[in-house]
């Protein structure tokens, strides 16, 4: 039977190469040749009998059957793992690292405190937290590459094979440093917005949709100065050094705001409100210090609720 023939190395490769998105950068990653990839592909679809990638003009593409197998492969490498981890254990609840992707909007505000307290239940178990958009965070964690990723609802067609849990609310702001031109009294925002660099989320973040909207209903298209950004570091450190006006969600900038660094901008931004919270898959139970982790983030995203 065909499933006989496929080994670890087979859906590694092909998980990796689903990840970058080359055959080459995936051969980096895994510390092979690209030609030991590329035959490592052509073994598992001789065993699977269909084709998992495709060319996309200089990059690979998974075909249509091939993300019908890309969860299934990934479930299988994440229980292997664990599988492993589990009589290796020496005292720790659980050694295999717990992988979290952080959007920016929890990073600063919910997940020190419930790192803090997670630190203090003492489980032994190692911890590893990213941060990046919102769409690469949920294919590294359709892949198997993360165990959670925290942050902003995603869009619904991103969702398939996920589960959401809602932790609390929280909308985006246009903020500017103390001081700003824009802070003096009987100021039109919008009339004068183009006069300043703007801070953007990108494209491909959840809230830049929101934020596109509430341009056209309020007579723009764009800003004339533009900057996208997902750097909360860079957007800080620019806040601090111009007149930027920076437009991103509350929690991201709740520490600046509260030392009054930083001012929100009197504009009505409510309907950019939406659910931030917990995102895993469908198909994947929690580990034991998996399953404490979860309980320290809702205890210190109640503080934010």
């Amino acid at each position: 039977m065909g499933e006989s023939r496929i080994r670890f190395r087979h859906l590694q490769a092909f998980l990796e190469v689903a990840r970058q998105g080359s055959v080459a950068r995936a051969a980096d990653f895994l510390h092979v040749s690209a030609p030991a990839v590329t035959k490592t592909l052509r073994e598992l679809e001789e065993a699977l009998g269909i084709a998992v990638v495709e060319r996309d003009g200089r990059g690979i593409r998974v075909t249509r059957l091939g993300e019908i197998f890309l969860g299934h492969a990934g479930t299988a490498v994440t229980a292997l793992k664990r599988g492993v981890d589990s009589v290796r254990q020496d005292g720790a609840i659980n050694r295999h690292p717990i992988r979290i992707g952080a959007l920016p909007t929890v990073s600063a505000r919910v997940m020190p405190l419930a790192m803090s307290l997670f630190l203090s239940e003492n489980t032994g178990a190692a911890i590893k937290i990213v941060t990046g958009e919102n769409a690469v965070l949920l294919e590294q964690l359709r892949v198997g590459a993360l165990d959670l990723v925290v942050g902003r609802l995603a869009a619904p067609e991103n969702m398939t094979g996920f589960f959401f849990e809602h932790l609390y609310s929280e909308q985006v702001l246009f903020v500017v440093r103390a001081g700003h031109p824009l802070l003096e009294p009987g100021q039109d925002v919008f009339a004068r917005l183009d006069e300043f660099p703007v801070l953007m989320p990108t494209r491909e973040s959840v809230i830049r949709p929101f934020v596109d909207r509430l341009f056209i209903t309020n007579g723009m298209t764009a800003p004339a100065t533009e900057i996208e950004t997902v750097s909360d570091s860079f957007g800080r450190s620019f806040m601090r050094q111009s007149n930027a006006v920076w437009i991103i969600s509350a929690g991201v900038v709740a520490n600046e705001i509260a030392s009054g660094a930083f001012v929100a901008l009197p504009v009505n931004t409510e309907e950019t409100k939406g659910p931030v919270g917990l995102t895993m898959r469908t198909d994947t139970a929690p580990s034991p210090a998996l399953t404490i982790l979860l309980q320290t983030i809702r205890e210190a995203a109640s503080h934010h609720a």
